[in-house]
């Protein structure tokens, strides 16, 4: 998607590590318009899909993924939590899932009352590097017997292996944008195409 490939090179910079750094307009400040433009995108690559919720992971999908709803007929948006809290009621399913960025593993799960076999899924998040986080979604769309239609990530490390794994269970994934490098020291970014 050549306004978000645009956007990276314009806002983006490359960190130590392998880490872009796009908080200015993608998961700490939110650029709605961009988001909008993304909707409409993923809508058109998923055409003709049944999907009656989104699910995405706390936190930074959480925004993308509710500009996203309103492309699909405003469905549902459910997100995965990282944390108990005293709302939570009744039982959940759970999964592990260790964060690229933050070097640690989280305890991830949604409330049985919002999963169910009959739902038909899209997944949406900011980032695919090495999988761990679609991997846990995946596993807790699976568990509660519902079904995973589709992946849409805003940016994917294409060199990093999460996007082959994904690709390779045959799950319909659609990255609006992949970076095949990234070099802290020059700034460089380059993309797939």
């Amino acid at each position: 998607m050549k306004i978000l490939e645009e956007r990276i090179l314009k806002d983006g910079a490359v960190r130590p590590g392998n880490v872009l750094k796009v908080d200015c307009f993608l998961n700490h400040q939110m650029d709605i318009s961009l988001f909008q433009e993304m909707g409409k995108e993923w809508k058109r690559l998923f055409e003709g899909v049944n999907i009656n919720k989104i699910l995405t992971i706390e936190a930074s999908g959480i925004g993308i993924a509710s500009i996203v709803s309103t492309y699909f007929g405003n469905v549902p948006v459910v997100f995965a939590k990282k944390s108990e809290s005293l709302n939570v009621d009744g039982e959940v399913y759970r999964t592990k899932v260790e964060s690229f960025t933050k070097k640690r593993v989280y305890d991830v799960f949604v409330s049985k009352k919002y999963l169910s076999p009959d739902d038909h899924i899209l997944i949406i998040d900011d980032f695919l590097a090495n999988g761990a986080a679609l991997n846990g979604l995946i596993d807790l769309v699976t568990s509660a017997g519902a079904t995973v239609e589709g992946i849409g990530i805003a940016i994917e490390k294409g060199f990093q292996p999460g996007g082959d794994l994904i690709r390779s269970k045959g799950v319909h994934l659609e990255s609006l944008a992949i970076v095949d490098k990234l070099d802290a020291e020059t700034g460089e970014i380059a993309f797939r195409h």
